[in-house]
């Protein structure tokens, strides 16, 4: 069967190998270069850097609803795209060429996390388990019929990272499988049910400011959530403190949120909407991860400090 790959980041690679394991893989398609560090040079997708490695014809459209895309898509002669973190939604135009379609391996037990970060939403809100969906494509965001699905525990302290290098695994393991069970005809969409859908909107940077209004556990989540970006922080005595590692605690008081109680070998404790947020790690603006334990040897913090935007302006 003749497969073209779609995918650019990191966790999109496992995939790509194990398409070309069980496939004729005859292209990837991936996003184009993008300009980053401080000299601005143009640095090429994860997976397009991979597939050049593998010796596979690799398209990097600027548009992908073009004239001259669908050319060079046709020129391929696929009989199923499949789809791993591409980064855009596909037009009817491209979804229709394929003989089998187009199918996206979504990090999700849809219809629940549809959207661009279902990864990070599922630790942010507290999901006990999650897994990945082999899906046929629509022109809908995440919507198709469901083919497949794997699931998986979250484990307590586990963050977006790690949660990303096990699920691209599972990854691996819906390729291998579904891919020649759908070019032997053995897989049966189901439609997915749309009232129980939830959504996972890209992340923006405001995600990772700190709300002290949120209770303990919500905020210790976002912390493991929102690795390596945007970042979980806030700021104190006008400088910007991002958070690398924290827990939370119960506790009951009449302290505002926001508010410093505590700050000493253990870690520096504020008051939340509900129980205690403990900062072990951080990150000063211009500076280092340090502990704590470091930070408060260079840096005044008492009992009625209180962070957040507004402090020190």
């Amino acid at each position: 069967m003749r497969v073209v790959f779609m995918g650019s980041p990191d966790m999109a690679i496992p995939s790509l190998l194990a398409a070309s394991e069980v496939s004729d893989l005859v292209g990837v398609i991936t996003q184009p270069p993008r300009r980053k560090g401080r000299g601005r040079k143009e640095v090429p997708s994860p997976v397009a850097v991979k597939a050049a490695e593998m010796g596979v014809e690799t398209i990097t459209p600027g548009e992908i609803k073009s004239d001259g895309f669908l050319e060079l898509f046709r020129a391929l002669e696929p009989d199923l795209a499949l789809v791993v973190a591409y980064g855009k939604i596909l037009p009817s135009r491209v979804l229709s060429v394929p003989r089998l379609g187009c199918v996206n391996v979504h990090a999700s037990l849809l219809p629940e996390l549809r959207g661009a970060a279902p990864i990070q939403w599922a630790i942010a809100r507290g999901y006990r388990t999650t897994g990945v969906t082999l899906m046929q494509m629509d022109e809908g965001m995440d919507t198709g019929p469901i083919l497949m699905q794997v699931k998986t525990d979250i484990g307590g302290d586990e963050n977006a990272s790690s949660l990303a290098g096990r699920l691209s695994e599972i990854a691996v393991q819906i390729v291998k499988e579904g891919v020649p069970a759908l070019d032997e005809g053995r897989l049966t969409p189901t439609p997915q049910d749309d009232s129980n859908a939830t959504y996972a909107p890209i992340l923006k940077k405001e995600d990772g400011r700190i709300d002290w209004q949120m209770d303990s556990d919500q905020v210790a989540r976002r912390v493991r959530a929102f690795v390596p970006w945007p970042g979980v922080y806030t700021h104190f005595k006008g400088k910007r403190l991002l958070i690398t590692g924290a827990e939370s605690m119960e506790w009951t008081g009449e302290e505002k949120p926001g508010t410093v109680i505590d700050a000493g070998r253990d870690g520096i404790d504020i008051v939340t909407g509900s129980g205690i947020f403990r900062i072990i790690t951080l990150r000063p603006e211009g500076k280092r991860e340090m502990s704590a334990t470091e930070f408060l040897a260079g840096h005044i913090v008492s009992f009625g400090d209180t962070m957040g935007e507004e402090q020190g302006k």
